[in-house]
């Protein structure tokens, strides 16, 4: 058997997966493109067992194992796809970088502060979140 065709194939699977997780804006595209990239180790473990006439076939013994963790890796992140589709109505990545927290809620100012009020008989410091109505603003300044 050559061993060149399986390569080559696996190569230009590898590139194609690769170009999708670079050029796609779309989570599950972006999955998609990772499970061609996973594909193409498999036929390249598979290809140099072959090739090398491997008696434990440790080539196909990995490939299983990449496949069982393809599997995961797929279910876990359509899991996430779709909590972020319910929560913000789109699977576009470039918007998905607003989930991050950023500075804006902790500079939020806490009710208790702006009445100037003490929680719990100590009073508060500036920035500082410890009342309920501070946690409410911080949860919905990041949502």
């Amino acid at each position: 058997m050559y061993l060149a065709y399986p390569a080559v194939l696996a190569a230009l699977l590898f590139c194609v997966g690769l170009y999708g997780v670079l050029a796609r804006r779309n989570a599950i595209l972006v999955l998609m493109s990772v499970e061609l990239m996973l594909n193409a180790v498999n036929l390249n473990l598979v290809a140099f067992d072959v090739w090398l006439r491997d008696t434990l076939h440790s080539g196909q013994a990995l490939t299983l194992f990449t496949i069982a963790i393809a599997a995961a890796e797929i279910g876990i992140g359509l899991a996430i796809v779709l909590a972020v589709y319910r929560n913000r109505g789109t699977s576009d990545i470039d918007r998905l970088r607003d989930t991050a927290e950023t500075d804006e809620a902790e500079r939020l100012p806490d009710t208790a502060e702006a009445d100037g009020a003490e929680i719990d008989g100590a009073e508060t410091a500036p920035g500082r979140a410890d009342g309920k109505a501070g946690k409410t603003k911080k949860a919905e300044a990041t949502t």
